[in-house]
């Protein structure tokens, strides 16, 4: 097979770009040395920014009108592939460009693009995003800290009332940021209008924090130690009325509030939608540092050997194991399509923020993007940070060594699963907006259809409790047809379930968090069936527009292991609601154990096909494969494997 055909495949619509990156930066060694102290890594990242901004790459997200180039999808597609070298580097860019700026951009007029936007792009003028609190992280409606007007001066006064209101986790706020994209209550005339965001000088131009701002240092992480993260806090910290970034909201000078938008809710999460790009960066991220993890773990998986085969005498290689290829095959299938999902969500995004003559401003499809950017940001870094430890496991001994970059990538992404939202919070979001979606649906049904409706209902649960959905359909496991259809009545009987249990809390008198708290692993299991079936489609959509036969045959079967694997994940549940056997769960599991027969002799062509510069993968555990044809040339006993275990056998 053609490789360079697949990988254009899996680049997608954005794949020119993606090979520009690979040109301008993949001979850089973009790769965090552990022995560098967080000073020195900071640095380093800090240099790294200025090269990144020297390339232009990062000024194409914003608007034409200055300097840009309004490719928004392009610019995240370059941005998750820096997640092959130095994850700080990923997150410092992220909160460069795609936060301060991304504020700047979406949350401010014109008055704000002519004066600072250039200056942000160009890198110039170092921004952070201080929306997070020690008190406050996934409610960010509840924000505590103020920005009270004060009439008299025309200015507005930046409050941190207690502890709990402290901005926290700050990027970029330790070291090198000048200004502040302050999330903060508008209060006006004694009256607090919603949170808002305001600019914030918080450094002058030699580095000392400004009046009544003060920073301190979050100290060492787990990891990203290249980011700087910073707190703040500010002692009425005074910025003129022109600070407040006023698309969804002003304040004329005699304290007037004014905005486009009357319902503070629906404002406050028609300001949160416009920075959704950060939570699809993130999820870009974590597939790309999964990408690169399974490519060391497989790329070392076909050249190690490990016990002898007993006919031929020879060690065999550990990815000839079905043991080792259930490690790594099925995680590599849903890599594969958590990615084409993940270039799903970037056109979407392009369509409805982009610049070009297709862009579309349609409050419904933002809505969805944004249910969407929630449920794959989820799903994806869980899995990420499933997959990284499976390929740190499947390296052994040498997989726990820091130079062979496994470590790095663990430690690196474990935050992926809070920031950028709460992993748990974010499916709470997706799956109360499929309820309300469900709810307007079923409210807009005549008479005749919601009898139909409770028929229907009735026949669900006769179905279910006598086995009979079994005698309805029987398909064939390997039928794409009906691996996508078990999926689906997954995903619905779950929702119209949740609708039934959260029914009673419309009740006049209900006790709402009673009956919220008590479904709520209902609700976060009905999220993520959403999410693998929007998944499976986003897949099944880029594999029938794939030209290339030979890509096309591949991908197939990939497709059908990731199905397979997430049908085999939740197998109870299909069998107590009478969906499955027992005996065709069986069947499941011996299907996916020969497709990863299948799969295996394409198992390297298929981590290649991620085109990863091989820069950002050197390490020693991949030295082995320049001796491939000599067992002999492998360490003995196991790379970091104790004598008496590796004689085992």
């Amino acid at each position: 097979m053609n490789t360079h055909h697949l990988r254009t495949t899996v680049d997608g619509r954005w794949a020119a770009v993606r090979d520009d990156v690979r040109e301008q930066m993949g001979e850089l060694k973009l790769l965090p040395d552990p022995d560098l102290s967080t000073e020195e890594h900071r640095a380093l990242v800090a240099d790294a920014m200025v090269k990144l901004a020297a390339t232009g790459r990062p000024h194409e997200a914003f608007d034409p009108a200055y300097g840009g180039a309004g490719d928004v999808g392009g610019v995240v597609a370059a941005f998750q592939m820096l997640a092959y070298g130095d994850l700080s580097l990923l997150v410092k860019a992220g909160v460069q460009w795609g936060l301060f700026g991304g504020a700047l951009q979406a949350l401010g007029t014109e008055r704000h693009h002519e004066r600072y936007l250039r200056d942000t792009m160009s890198g110039a003028l170092q921004g952070c995003f201080a929306m997070t609190e020690t008190g406050h992280g996934s409610d960010v409606q509840h924000l505590r800290t103020t920005a009270t007007y004060d009439e008299a001066t025309r200015e507005f006064v930046i409050t941190t009332p207690d502890l709990g209101a402290r901005k926290d986790y700050i990027g970029g706020a330790a070291r090198d940021a000048r200004m502040a994209a302050v999330f903060a209550q508008l209060v006006t005339k004694g009256e607090t209008q919603g949170v808002h965001a305001f600019l914030v000088p918080i450094r002058d131009d030699d580095g000392a924090a400004m009046p009544g701002v003060t920073i301190s240092d979050c100290g060492r992480k787990a990891g990203l130690n290249g980011v700087d993260n910073g707190r703040l806090v500010f002692h009425e910290v005074r910025v003129p009325r022109e600070a407040l970034l006023n698309r969804y909201g002003d304040v004329d000078p005699d304290g007037t509030y004014s905005s486009p938008i009357d319902n503070e809710t629906r404002r406050f999460f028609t300001m949160l939608g416009t920075l959704v790009r950060g939570r699809i960066s993130v999820a870009g991220g974590a597939g790309s540092a999964t990408q690169k993890a399974l490519t060391i773990a497989i790329r070392y998986g076909n050249v190690r050997r490990q016990f002898a085969d007993p006919v031929s005498g020879e060690e065999v290689v550990v990815l000839d194991y079905l043991a080792h290829q259930r490690k790594l095959l099925p995680a590599l299938a849903t890599t594969y399509a958590l990615h084409f999902a993940q270039n799903d969500l970037l056109a979407r995004m392009d369509r409805l923020q982009g610049f070009g003559p297709g862009t579309v401003r349609s409050e419904s499809e933002q809505r969805e993007l944004e249910t969407r950017a929630a449920g794959i940001k989820a799903v994806g870094t869980w899995h990420a940070t499933a997959t990284i430890q499976a390929c740190r496991e499947a390296c052994g001994g040498a997989g726990y060594l820091a130079e062979n970059l496994l470590p790095q990538l663990k430690a690196d992404t474990d935050v992926f699963t809070t920031f950028e939202g709460d992993n748990t919070v974010l499916l709470q979001l997706v799956a109360k907006t499929l309820l309300s979606e469900y709810g307007r649906s079923v409210g807009a049904l005549d008479t005749a259809g919601k009898a139909r409706f409770a028929v229907g209902f009735v026949g669900e649960v006769i179905a279910e409790r006598s086995g009979a959905r079994l005698l309805l359909r029987r398909g064939n496991l390997r039928d794409r047809g009906y691996q996508r259809w078990l999926l689906a009545e997954r995903e619905e009987h779950l929702l119209a379930g949740l609708a039934r249990r959260l029914r009673p809390a419309l009740r006049k008198g209900a006790d709402q968090f009673g009956i919220f708290n008590a479904a709520q692993d209902h609700l976060l299991e009905t999220a993520r069936a959403h999410v693998d079936r929007i998944v499976v489609d986003a897949f099944t959509e880029a594999v029938e527009r794939t030209t290339d036969r030979d890509v096309r045959a591949l991908l197939e079967r990939v497709l059908e292991l990731h199905t397979l694997a997430t049908i085999e994940a939740d197998r109870a549940w299909f069998v107590e609601h009478g969906y499955l056997t027992a005996a065709r769960t069986k069947a499941v599991t011996s299907t996916i154990n020969r497709l990863c027969g299948e799969l295996r002799p394409h198992a390297r062509t298929l981590v290649d096909g991620f085109g990863i510069p091989e820069p950002w993968v050197d390490c020693p555990l991949l030295d082995g494969e320049r001796n491939a044809a000599d067992p002999n040339t492998n360490p003995a006993p196991g790379a970091g494997e104790p004598a008496e275990i590796a004689a085992v056998g």
